[in-house]
C-alpha cells in the first residue's frame, strides 16, 4: 500500500500561480480530485507523477521524493488528459512499447489490454480510435507494470455510458485491492459515484477535504441565490422575507424579477410553493442564479 504526500506545494509558471500552498495526503482507495476547469488539477497530477518540479514544498511517495527519482515510476501509473499519442501505431504496439520501457514484454501488455477490454481493437491503428477508446488504451499503457498508485486526469472524457461504467468498476476494484487511485473531474456526479474520499481545489488552492457526504453537505448548506418571477413579486417578497430561511430579497423592477438569497436550502424549497399557493400567486420562473461549479467551489474556499 502506497501513500502520496503533498506538503505545502506551490507551482508557478512565470507570474502565473497554478498551485498555491497545497497540502494533502492521498492514501489507498479511490480519491476524487474535484474542481472546475482551470483549478490546477492537471498541475497537481503532474506534480504527483513526477513530471513537474514543485516551485516550493515537496511531493513524496512513501516518504521518498517523487521529482527526479526514477525508482518511483515502478510504482506509479499516469493517465494524462492530453491526447498526444502515436497514431500510426496499433493499440497493441502502443501498449507493448510502454511495457518495454518497464523491462516487460508482450504478455504484460496483453494482460493490460484485456483489463480495459480493448482486445477487440488492439490491432487497429490508434488513428481510427474514438476518444473513449483512446482513453482506455492510455489506461492499459499505465497498467502494464501493475502500479500501486494510479493517477488519472479527467479519465471519463469522451467515454460512452458503457465505457464509463466499465472504467468505474475497474477503478473500484483497484481501490478495494488496496491500490492508491486518484482521478480528477469537474463533474460532481462522477465523483459521487466512485470516490470514497474527495479533495477539492479551486484556483490552485485546496478548498476542502473529506468524504462525499461532508462535501455535499457543505455545498448544500451554503447560501443559495434564486431568480424568481411571479404574478405578484412584491406580495411574494413580503411573505418570503418574514421567514428565517430567506436572508435577503431584491426587487428588480427593470427585469421584473426577485433576486432571493436563501440560507436554509431545504426549508426554502418547501416554503416557496407553499407561500405562492396560500397567496394565490403564480410562479412564472424559479431558477438558481449561482449554481455554476465555480460559485460552489468558491464558497468552499471561504467556508
Amino acid at each position: 500500500m502506497s501513500t502520496l504526500q503533498i506538503d505545502h506545494v506551490s507551482r508557478w509558471f512565470g507570474n502565473v500561480v497554478a498551485v498555491n500552498d497545497v497540502t494533502m495526503t492521498i492514501g489507498p482507495g479511490v480519491t476524487g480530485l474535484l474542481g472546475p476547469n482551470g483549478a490546477g488539477k492537471s498541475t497537481l497530477i503532474n506534480l504527483m507523477g513526477g513530471f513537474l518540479a514543485p516551485s516550493t514544498g515537496a511531493v513524496t511517495l512513501d516518504q521518498a521524493p517523487v521529482w527526479r527519482n526514477e525508482s518511483v515510476y515502478r510504482h506509479i501509473g499516469v493517465v494524462p488528459e492530453r491526447e498526444a499519442m502515436y497514431d500510426f501505431l496499433t493499440g497493441r504496439e502502443f501498449v507493448v512499447a510502454n511495457a518495454e520501457l518497464h523491462g516487460l514484454g508482450a504478455a504484460e501488455a496483453q494482460r493490460a489490454l484485456a483489463t480495459v477490454e480493448m482486445e477487440y481493437a488492439q490491432d487497429r491503428k490508434i488513428a481510427t480510435y474514438s476518444k473513449g477508446m483512446r482513453q482506455r488504451v492510455k489506461m492499459a499503457s499505465a497498467l502494464v507494470h501493475e502500479p500501486s498508485v494510479l493517477l488519472l486526469d479527467e479519465p471519463f472524457n469522451g467515454m460512452d455510458p458503457r465505457q464509463r461504467m466499465q472504467l468505474m468498476d475497474l477503478l473500484r476494484r483497484m481501490g478495494a485491492d488496496g491500490r492508491t487511485v486518484l482521478f480528477s473531474s469537474h463533474i460532481l456526479e462522477e465523483v459521487e459515484q466512485l470516490a470514497a474520499h474527495i479533495e477539492v481545489v479551486v484556483a490552485g488552492r485546496h478548498a476542502a477535504s473529506g468524504d462525499f457526504r461532508r462535501i455535499r453537505r457543505l455545498m448544500t448548506d451554503r447560501p443559495h441565490r434564486y431568480l424568481v418571477r411571479s404574478s405578484d413579486d412584491r406580495a411574494l417578497a413580503a411573505a418570503l422575507i418574514a421567514d428565517p430561511s430567506t436572508a435577503g430579497i431584491t426587487v428588480d423592477t427593470r427585469e421584473g424579477a426577485l433576486h432571493i438569497q436563501a440560507v436554509d436550502f431545504g426549508r426554502f424549497t418547501e416554503l416557496l410553493p407553499k407561500v405562492a399557493r396560500e397567496h394565490s400567486i403564480r410562479l412564472l420562473t424559479v431558477s438558481p442564479s449561482d449554481e455554476s461549479l465555480e460559485s460552489v467551489f468558491s464558497y468552499l474556499v471561504a467556508a
